[in-house]
């Protein structure tokens, strides 16, 4: 099966890196299975972006996991739009919370959350967290408990 090739434009082809942050190189494909409800796990364990005040590199895993509704994300153009971070500038939690949002606006999925785990500079380690749950739905509820007892 062809599954969508001719959409994707990353997938399959010569890798161009952005050299800011850019979520214009996200892109998606149908999800197979809408009506089921499964988890979609990416980890990337060499993220890298710049402190917004010093330039310094600032060093994480970044861990996403979704539940998508019809829509899912295209796994090399996720990473291409990670990368794109590299030379961008901006405090951890704003990382978290800006990924997350542009694949809540990328795909609508029915429940996402991102995780940073930010290796200590200073001595202190950053951890953020943030998640979403497609709001009057079981997806909302399934925010709230996992907020609720992240640790």
């Amino acid at each position: 099966m062809d599954r969508e090739r001719d959409d994707l434009q990353a997938l399959g082809r010569k890798t161009e890196y952005s050299q800011d942050y850019n979520p214009e190189v996200l892109e998606t494909f149908e999800n197979r299975h809408p009506g089921n409800d499964y988890w979609v796990r990416f980890n990337c364990p060499e993220f890298t972006t710049l402190c917004p005040i010093t330039g310094q590199p600032d060093f994480a895993e970044i861990r996403i996991n979704y539940i998508p509704d019809r829509r899912m994300v295209e796994s090399k153009s996720l990473k291409l739009y990670l990368f794109s971070f590299r030379s961008h500038g901006d405090f951890h939690e704003d990382v978290v919370n800006t990924i997350m949002k542009d694949l809540i606006a990328l795909m609508d999925p029915k429940y996402i959350e991102v995780t940073g785990f930010f290796t200590p500079r200073g001595g202190i380690s950053i951890y953020p967290y943030a998640n979403y749950g497609r709001p009057g739905t079981k997806y909302e509820v399934l925010a709230g408990q996992r907020f609720a007892t992240h640790e």
